[in-house]
Formats: structure tokens, sequence, C-alpha cells
């Protein structure tokens, strides 16, 4: 398990793939809901940092961003 802004990043073995996802400090479950598949456990990793990259300050926060 990995920090990377704000959030956590976990991954673990699936069968023949990984699979990796971010929950926020102290949560016990994906942010919503969001599972990301990877060949490996560095692509999978690779793909749930990126994805927490994208969210805004606002959706790290849990409040809807504003128009």
């Amino acid at each position: 398990m990995s920090s990377d802004g704000g959030f956590e990043v976990h991954s673990e073995a699936r069968g023949p793939h990984w699979v990796a996802w971010v929950t926020r400090p102290g949560a016990s479950g994906p942010y919503q809901s969001v599972l990301l598949v990877g060949a490996s456990q560095d692509e999978a990793e690779s793909r749930a940092r990126a994805w927490a990259a994208a969210r805004t300050p606002a959706d790290q926060a849990g409040r809807a961003a504003s128009s």
C-alpha cells in the first residue's frame, strides 16, 4: 500500500492479472467503487495513481465540483 495525493493505493493478484484501487486514508473500500486492472502489479498501481491524480480537490474531499 502506498499513499498518493491524499489517497492510499492498494493492489492484489486476481487470477492472471492484478487489480488496484484507491481509498481515502482510513476507509475500508475502494473510492467510488473503482477497480483498475493491469497485467502486472506495477501496471495496475500506476493506473490507480493516474486515476487518483485526475481527481479534483473537491472530488478528494467528497464534495461535488461546482460549475
